[in-house]
């Protein structure tokens, strides 16, 4: 049997990682990076940036695009607190993956944007 957790605690955790972004003097920022971290476009949180978990799922508030990208092929994200500490990571791609965008491939100058995105915690 696996180990689980009840809805209560998945809401703390949830919580836990999300509040974590709204640490320091202004708002967490979410990049996107090329395979060998190369920053490709910096979108800014709303602060606070979720609003607080159900059933262990935190839903983000508005995020600001990137209307200026430095450009490149996007492979993961990587989500920051304020004074740059990675709070979480995860894969990116066009379909079935952690986020999903219309194109990988992102020109400078290009406008990056998300229109919803959750953070859940493991049941």
């Amino acid at each position: 049997m696996a180990v689980t957790h009840s809805t209560t605690i998945r809401n703390s955790l949830a919580d836990l990682v999300v509040d974590a972004i709204d640490a320091g003097a202004g708002a967490g920022t979410l990049q996107f990076q090329t395979s060998g971290d190369v920053e490709v476009a910096t979108l800014t949180f709303s602060d606070p940036a979720f609003g607080g978990a159900s059933s262990g799922t935190a839903t983000a508030s508005a995020i600001t695009s990137d209307t200026n990208a430095t450009g490149g092929t996007v492979a993961k994200f990587k989500v920051f607190d304020s004074d740059t500490n990675e709070i979480f990571a995860g894969a990116v791609s066009t379909s079935g993956s952690d986020i999903n965008l219309s194109s990988l491939s992102v020109g400078a100058g290009d406008t990056v944007s998300l229109s919803s995105l959750t953070y859940s915690a493991p049941a």
